[in-house]
C-alpha cells in the first residue's frame, strides 16, 4: 500500500508540474540518430555575465549544452554571489532549475524568504514577476530552458497560464524498485517533470547508493545528465581514463549509449537527468 501510494504521489506530481508546460520537441517522432557521448567537467565551464547591463552584480552562467543565447533548448549553470538579490524582473519564456550547492530563493518580490538548499527543484513560468536572491560563499544552480533566454524588466509583465512551483529538497519524493524498466540495486528515482515515457520529454533525479558502480543504458534521442550531489566516477567508452564528475559537472549521449558510472564508498550521488527514452541503472 506504502509503494502504490507513493506511486499515485509521483503522478499526481508529473501531472501538476507538466499540465502547463509545453516543450517543442515533446511528442515529436524519436529520429534515429548516431550514437556519440559528451562530457563537461566542471572545470572546464566557459563563464560569462548572465545579465550583462548589470555588470559585477550579474550572476556569472556557464553553458552545458545546446544555447542559452541562441534558439533552441539548452542548460547553463547559475553561478551567484553570496547576498546576491536581483531587482523585480521577468523572462521571456518559463525555465527549470535545481540547486547544486549553497542557497537559492525564487519567488514573488513581496513573499517571504524560502531558502532552497542543495537537491531542492523550482520552475519560473514566462512574464511572472519575480526576485532570485542566493545565501552561501559558493552558490550554484543548474538552469534549464526550452528556446532563447532573456531578462526582462517587471515593467514587461505578462501572464500565463503556468504556476510557479518550489520543492524543498525535503519534499523531494524518492521511488525504489520500479521499472522503467529496470532500477535497481538501491537506486532511487525522483520524478520532476514531463511524461515519463518514449518521445515525451522527462526530468528526473537519480539517487546512486554510496559504493555504486554500473551502468545508465539510455534509449532515449536525448539523454542529459548534469551532477548534483557527490563525485561520481565516469568511464568514457573507448578510453581507460576516469573521470572525477564535480557537482555541476555534465554527461550526456544521443541514441543508445552506455554510461558507465560508480559512487564513492561512504558517499551518494544525485544526478539530474533530462531525456526523451526510458532509461536502465544496472
Amino acid at each position: 500500500m506504502r509503494k502504490f501510494l507513493a506511486l499515485l504521489l509521483a503522478s499526481l506530481v508529473i501531472t501538476a508540474c507538466t499540465s502547463s508546460q509545453i516543450t517543442s520537441d515533446s511528442v515529436a517522432p524519436k529520429p534515429k540518430v548516431e550514437p556519440t557521448s559528451k562530457v563537461v567537467l566542471m572545470s572546464e565551464v566557459q563563464w560569462e555575465d548572465l545579465n550583462p547591463a548589470r555588470g559585477d552584480k550579474s550572476p556569472q552562467a556557464g553553458t552545458l549544452w545546446g544555447s542559452r543565447t541562441g534558439s533552441g533548448a539548452g542548460g547553463f549553470l547559475l553561478k551567484p554571489v553570496d547576498g546576491f538579490e536581483s531587482p523585480p524582473h521577468i523572462h521571456n519564456i518559463a525555465y527549470r532549475g535545481v540547486v547544486i550547492s549553497g542557497t537559492i530563493h525564487n519567488d514573488d518580490p513581496n513573499a517571504e524568504k524560502m531558502w532552497m538548499s542543495q537537491g531542492s527543484f523550482w520552475t519560473q513560468p514566462a512574464g511572472g514577476v519575480h526576485i532570485t536572491a542566493a545565501k552561501g560563499n559558493n552558490n550554484l544552480a543548474y538552469i534549464e530552458v526550452e528556446d532563447k533566454f532573456g531578462v526582462l524588466p517587471a515593467e514587461k509583465a505578462f501572464s500565463s497560464a503556468e504556476k510557479p512551483i518550489n520543492v524543498d529538497v525535503s519534499n523531494i519524493l524518492w521511488i525504489d524498485n520500479i521499472e522503467m524498466p529496470a532500477i535497481s540495486n538501491g537506486t532511487k528515482v525522483a520524478f520532476l517533470w514531463g511524461q515519463p515515457q518514449d518521445n515525451h520529454l522527462y526530468g528526473t533525479l537519480i539517487k546512486l547508493p554510496a559504493g555504486f558502480s554500473g551502468k545508465i543504458n539510455s534509449q532515449g534521442s536525448i539523454f542529459r545528465a548534469v551532477v548534483i550531489q557527490g563525485k561520481p566516477q565516469y568511464q568514457v567508452s573507448s578510453d581507460t581514463d576516469i573521470k572525477t564528475l564535480e557537482p555541476g559537472s555534465y554527461f550526456g549521449s544521443k541514441g543508445n549509449w552506455v554510461h558507465q558510472v560508480s559512487s564513492k564508498a561512504g558517499e551518494e550521488s544525485i544526478i539530474y537527468v533530462r531525456t526523451n527514452g526510458k532509461f536502465d541503472v544496472t
